[in-house]
């Protein structure tokens, strides 16, 4: 069996949105990110699209080695899939990423969370209840969870999660590619 690896990054900038996020989750990071190569050049999400303002949001891909990044905690994991899943969930990214300007944040559900509401809309995702469709949709998450009440820590319940790294995400991707 052909297997590949994907990566999930979990992070917290310290901006105030997230600081507000963590008065509710209690967890040290609170975005949820996916990449499918080790180097994370190509990281995927639904979060803000202008770094200074947390309510224009939708799919964006990330420069991690952007200046928003900079100070970002992170925990990386990675499971491993056949390359049937790996193809799935590059093709649905895709597929999202070619109608991004379809597609929103939904701010709504974060509040649906905090009572255990399932709220699915319509092209619209929050990080977590993103990364989780795509490895649902993908055939690599099996949780009977909602994708709109997945939190980024909801993902690691999975048993294949391997934590691969926990520290600032600039000093992960400075180190030699040889060390992953």
């Amino acid at each position: 069996m052909d297997e590949q690896t994907v990566y999930l990054i979990l992070s917290d900038t310290g901006t105030l949105f997230t600081r507000c996020i963590k008065l509710f989750t209690k967890k040290p990071h609170n975005h949820a990110s996916i990449s499918f190569d080790s180097q994370l050049v190509e990281v995927y999400s639904f979060g803000r699209k202008k770094p200074n303002n947390p309510f224009i949001g939708g799919f964006v891909k990330e420069n991690i080695r952007d200046e928003f990044f900079k100070n970002a905690c992170c925990a990386i994991y990675s499971i491993r899939v056949t390359k049937e899943q790996h193809d799935k969930m590059k093709d649905i990214i895709n597929q999202i990423e070619k109608e991004k300007h379809c597609y929103r944040y939904n701010l709504i559900g974060l509040f649906f969370i905090i009572f255990n509401i399932p709220f699915p809309r319509k092209n619209a995702f929050f990080c977590s209840q993103f990364v989780a469709s795509v490895l649902h949709e993908g055939g690599a998450l099996y949780g009977n969870k909602h994708p709109s009440l997945v939190t980024p820590y909801d993902l690691l319940d999975d048993y294949k999660m391997e934590h691969i790294y926990e520290g600032k995400l600039q000093h992960y991707y400075l180190k030699p590619a040889s060390s992953f």
